[in-house]
Formats: structure tokens, C-alpha cells, sequence
């Protein structure tokens, strides 16, 4: 018994070395990510059903009196003969990962194989693994209901793995002709080395992605606590003063060999490897610079022919380059350098595409302050207005918070906040926009309101019109955000918001319903028409839309108020356009 154990070890090892490699491989990754799409469970089974064939042609020869055989590879057996195998291992990791389909699948193409490969009666074996598969899967397909990568602890899997050999043996002894014999042979050492094997398996895939969740983690902190440093630099501008000092702090927070910035002719800023040459107030000397301007994409160079440095002795081997937009323009560049082009991996470029995002909303906010202190239209004062600094904070923090519980949508949440601030200044230049912008402007909104309060609303939308009409920027933004932050006050849940766009003649009629508290008639007449103190707010944003609404339409668009101490509606009509397609 021994000496099977030894043998089963080595062969577990086998797997164990397969799996180590399989889960380095990002494909494969990926796959767990994508589990619930029927392609990428398509994958697995091909993947875990050659594991599992691996398994059976590796497995240790016993003849009919329970002797061990050494053989390399088992093809074809004396019927007399069994197998001692470590198949049960892959199938049931595969129903772990893949659920009841994929564990199913498995077992079935495993036990065909076993059948296959002949020795004592084999037919049960197509059952068995598969009632084994689907066992495994069936008990862990709660697993894969969240968000995130989320497997059973490897501790958790000695017991499945235990349990689903325990039904290997119990098929054996009841429909094997060695029956019994054969189970008091193998039974012990099949049980111990596939509960462990089992464990192994799980905590290679389990120590593989939480490396990268971590990595992912520090990348979003990195990139989070830059946009906090250099946030009063960007919103100056563009120029040499805050190009030098955003390249120190990205130097200094970063393990980039050099850090430059520059104008769409113009160095501005270069800090790091290469300043002797790469020189401030310089035209731009690389190729790669010059093609990101034109293309308006990331570049990326793993050598210095790539990047196209005239200077023969440039130290810098590897480089990241990302445009940065103002207003829908190339403004510029943000380049990030390494001296040795190995460093040069995923997780850097990744990060220098999200500073890139983060960057161009900066500059872009700075633009549109800028653009406010220089025009004195209040239509522009107004719509600036409409960036709130507290909602910025309140959603750096929101995005902070769940950083550490799950990277992927602290990710998702950042590039929504990006997409808001955007949409803020972008509104800012626009007269109208059309209804799937506005819509875009309201999903990043409410994606981080929802974050931070789970569970307190819901918003339910009915739109009866194309998302190519065209209304003010703002209006819903503005009537949504007035609802979720005044109508419920401390009522915690069962809060309701809907949205209603629907063609009414030839008007176009936008209306916001919530199920609140109303609001006070003494200020009921006040709303839209002058700032209205509360405990949440001014009312100026009311204030202003109406503004705009009636400058641009006429009376008849003003915001019409309707309010019950079971709930409230704003509704304005104004004329029906349709835009182009974006």
C-alpha cells in the first residue's frame, strides 16, 4: 500500500506541475473570469477532460491479485487488470470551476477513456465520473453567481475531493469483479493522495489570481493617489510649471526608469533617465511621440529602435506613450520610460492607460475653469457649477473603499467616474446633446450613488423615444441627482425613482417621478424659480435648469412640479429633434 501511495504521489505530481503552468498562461485566466459563457465552458472541458485523460494513461497498473505493476504510459489492459488513477482529481476541480455542465462533460469523456483503455469491467466508470462531475459542480455553483472570481477554499476542497473518492470506491465495490479486494487495496491511498492532490490544484489556481487581484488592487490605489497629488497641477493647465511638477510625482510613485510630458511639438516637462538630452522647451525627438499625436493612440516601444531616439547614447530602452485629449484634441503627451525593456509588462501598460484617462479629465476640468474665469456667459457659469467637489471626494473615497474588496469594479467605478466628469465638461460647450449622452452622463451618476448606498434606491427607466433626440445637458442628470438626494430623506430602502421620455404631439416630455416624502408647499412654488435652502442643498441646480429650459424654449418648458406626501414629479416639455447617429 505503500509503495501505491508513492506511485499515485508522482502522479498527482504530474497534474499538480500541468496545473502550475496552465494557470501562468492569461488565456486560461481569462477563461475563469468568462466561466459563464458557454465558449469559455466549452474551453474548460476540452482542457480539463485532457487532465483528466492525462490521469487515467498515467495511473499505476494493479493486476487481478492486487499486485503493482510498473508500466509508463496505460494503454491497453489485460482484462484482469485495474488502474489506481488520479482522473477523480480533474474531474471534480473541473465541476469546482466550471459548474455541473463542464464537471459533467468531463467525467463522461473521462470514464469513456477509462473504458477504453480496458482492464476489469469499465462501463460503470462512464456513470461514476460522471455523477462525480456533476456532484462537484452542482455543490459549488453558488460560486460562481458573484461578480468576481470566487472558488472554494483549497481547505474545502480535501473534504470534496475526499467525498467524491468515496463514490469512486463505492461503484467499485459494488460493480468491479474484484469488488471489495480491490476498494481495501486502493481505497486508502486513492482517497489520501486525490483529497490532497484536490487541494494543491485549488490553492495554485487560488494563490495565481489573487496575485493578480492584488496587483490589480495596487495599480487602482497607485493610480487613485496620483490623481489626488496632481489634480491641483493638471487643473492649471498644460504648461512647464505643472508639466515638471506631475512628472516628479508620477517619478517619484512609480518604478518608471523617466517621466515626460509634452505639448503636441514641445517637451514640457522630462525628469528621470535621458534628461541630458530629452531637455525642456526642446521639440520632441522621439518617432513614437510624434505617431501617438497623429494617431491619437497608445504607443508602446520594447526597444530604442521603437522608440526612435536620435541621441545614440539614450539610456531609455522601453516606453509607454499616452495622447492626452482636451475637448475631443490631442493636447499632448504623457510618455513613461524604463531603462530596461523586461520591465515593461501588463500590469505598467494598464496602469498608463488608466493615468492617461484620469490625466485628460484633469486637463479637461482645468480647460473648462479656466474657460470660466475667461467668458462671463452665466449659461457657462451655471453649467460649470454643476461639478460638485464633494461628489469627486465622496466618489474617490467610494472607489478607495471597495478597492480592497474587489478590484475589478473599483476599476469599473473609476472609469465611470471618469465618464461623468467628462460628461460635466463636455456639457459645458454644448447647447444639446442627444439622449444616449445624457443617458451615459446618468449611469456613471447613479453606478457611483449605488456604490456607496446599496440597496437605498432603484431607478427604473421608460424610454419611448429614439436615444438620438436631443435635449439639454444636464436635465436628467440634474432631476435624478435632486430625487435620490432630497426625496427619501432617512428612509433606507423601498425608494423608487422613474424616468419617463416619451413623445407627446410634437413635443418631447421628460419627467422624473419619486415615491418620497413631497416636499414642503411653502417651498413648492419657490422650486425652479430662486434657491431654496434645505438641509441637502440650495435648489440652485434646479434653479439653473430652469434657466436654461426657459431661455432656450420659451415659458412653456419651464419645470412643472407635482408633489404628494406620497411622492413627487418634475416634467418639462420642450420641442422633439432628433440628432445625427454619434
Amino acid at each position: 500500500m505503500l509503495n501505491l501511495s508513492l506511485l499515485l504521489l508522482e502522479r498527482v505530481g504530474i497534474v499538480i506541475i500541468l496545473a502550475f503552468i496552465l494557470v501562468n498562461v492569461r488565456p486560461f485566466r481569462k477563461l475563469l473570469y468568462e466561466r459563464k459563457d458557454w465558449s469559455a465552458k466549452i474551453q474548460l472541458i476540452v482542457i480539463f477532460s485532457l487532465f483528466a485523460i492525462i490521469s487515467n494513461l498515467t495511473g499505476v497498473k494493479i493486476d487481478a491479485n492486487n499486485n503493482v505493476v510498473s508500466s509508463a504510459i496505460l494503454t491497453n489492459l489485460p482484462e484482469t487488470f485495474s488502474i489506481a488513477n488520479t482522473r477523480i482529481l480533474a474531474i471534480t476541480v473541473a465541476g469546482i470551476i466550471g459548474g455541473p455542465e463542464v464537471g459533467t462533460v468531463v467525467g463522461i469523456v473521462a470514464g469513456i477513456h477509462r473504458v477504453i483503455q480496458g482492464g476489469s469491467t469499465g462501463w460503470f466508470y462512464i456513470v461514476s465520473s460522471a455523477v462525480i462531475g456533476f456532484s462537484s459542480g452542482f455543490l459549488f455553483k453558488s460560486t460562481m453567481s458573484k461578480g468576481h472570481i470566487d472558488f472554494i477554499t483549497p481547505s474545502q476542497g480535501i473534504f470534496v475531493g475526499l467525498f467524491m473518492e468515496v463514490i469512486q470506491m463505492m461503484f467499485i465495490a459494488f460493480f468491479s469483479p474484484a469488488g471489495w479486494e480491490l476498494v481495501k487495496f486502493i481505497a486508502g491511498p486513492m482517497i489520501i493522495v486525490n483529497s490532497v492532490g484536490t487541494y494543491i490544484f485549488l490553492s495554485i489556481i487560488q494563490t495565481s489570481l489573487n496575485q493578480e487581484q492584488e496587483a490589480r488592487a495596487i495599480q487602482t490605489h497607485a493610480v487613485l493617489e496620483l490623481a489626488d497629488k496632481t489634480l491641483p497641477y493638471f487643473r492649471t493647465g498644460l504648461n512647464s510649471a505643472s508639466a515638471q511638477k506631475v512628472a516628479e510625482i508620477i517619478l517619484d510613485y512609480t518604478n518608471f526608469s523617466a517621466i515626460s510630458l509634452t505639448t503636441t511639438n514641445m517637451i514640457l516637462a522630462h525628469v528621470g533617465a535621458g534628461s541630458d538630452h530629452h531637455l525642456a522647451g526642446e521639440p520632441m525627438i522621439t518617432k513614437l511621440s510624434m505617431r501617438s499625436i497623429r494617431t491619437g493612440e497608445l504607443e508602446i516601444a520594447y526597444s530604442k529602435k521603437e522608440i526612435g531616439c536620435a541621441y545614440p547614447k539614450c539610456p531609455l530602452e522601453a516606453a509607454v506613450i499616452i495622447p492626452l485629449w482636451i475637448n475631443d484634441e490631442v493636447a499632448g503627451t504623457l510618455k513613461m520610460y524604463y531603462t530596461n525593456a523586461q520591465m515593461m509588462t501588463a500590469v505598467e501598460e494598464q496602469l498608463a492607460v488608466g493615468l492617461g484617462s484620469i490625466f485628460s479629465s484633469q486637463l479637461a476640468l482645468g480647460a473648462a475653469e479656466t474657460q470660466s474665469k475667461l467668458v462671463k456667459d452665466a449659461e457657462i457659469k451655471s453649467l460649470q457649477a454643476q461639478i460638485n467637489p464633494h461628489f469627486f471626494f465622496n466618489a474617490i473615497n467610494t472607489i478607495s473603499a471597495m478597492m480592497r474588496k474587489d478590484s475589478e469594479q473599483a476599476r469599473s467605478l473609476l472609469l465611470q467616474l471618469s465618464t461623468y466628469f467628462r460628461s460635466n465638461l463636455m456639457g459645458v460647450r454644448e447647447t444639446e446633446i442627444t439622449l444616449v449622452q445624457e443617458q451615459r452622463h446618468v449611469q456613471a451618476y447613479l453606478s457611483l450613488e449605488q456604490t456607496r448606498f446599496p440597496d437605498k434606491f432603484e431607478v427604473h427607466q421608460k424610454i419611448l423615444v429614439s436615444n438620438k433626440v436631443k435635449l439639454p445637458p444636464f436635465t436628467l442628470q440634474v432631476l435624478v441627482e435632486n430625487a435620490i438626494k432630497h426625496a427619501f430623506s432617512n428612509r433606507k430602502n423601498g425608494n423608487l425613482v422613474e424616468i419617463l421620455i416619451a413623445p407627446e404631439s410634437d413635443k418631447l416630455k421628460i419627467q422624473v417621478t419619486d415615491n418620497g416624502s413631497g416636499i414642503d408647499p411653502a417651498k413648492l412654488s419657490l422650486l425652479g424659480v430662486e434657491a431654496v435652502d434645505s438641509a441637502h442643498g440650495s435648489g440652485t441646480a434646479l434653479q439653473n435648469l430652469n434657466q436654461r429650459l426657459v431661455g432656450l424654449y420659451g415659458k412653456a418648458s419651464s419645470l412643472q412640479f407635482n408633489s404628494t406626501p406620497t411622492g413627487t414629479s418634475v416634467t418639462t416639455w420642450i420641442p422633439f429633434k432628433e440628432g445625427e447617429d454619434e
